[in-house]
């Protein structure tokens, strides 16, 4: 048995885990925004569940996963919007001020 008592090690020459999630932070900023508006609303809903009225608590859970979806996907749908801006829409307004 070794001195380290400590079940894993991670090795030296990988990213922290902080470090991977800023990495990606940065690659796709939308992602975070995104799972942030997905934690915002849930806990918004859950939040709102004790006045919730005569609504079945099923209803009122599948009312909350719509909502923390539609988050994820506007997300995903703007950062779709702003790479298609960026990779086309952008590089035909460079290619015919060069010309």
């Amino acid at each position: 048995m070794s001195a380290n008592r400590r079940w894993w090690v991670p090795p030296d020459d990988k990213d922290s885990v902080s470090e991977k999630l800023l990495r990606k932070t940065r690659e796709s900023p939308l992602v975070p925004i995104g799972l942030g508006g997905c934690l915002v609303v849930a806990a918004y809903r859950i939040y709102r569940l004790r006045s919730r009225g005569s609504t079945k608590m099923s209803i009122h859970l599948i009312h909350t996963r719509v909502a923390a979806q539609a988050c994820a996907v506007g997300a995903i749908m703007l950062g779709a919007v702003y790479t298609m801006y960026s990779d086309y829409i952008k590089r035909m307004a460079q290619d015919t001020g060069e010309k």
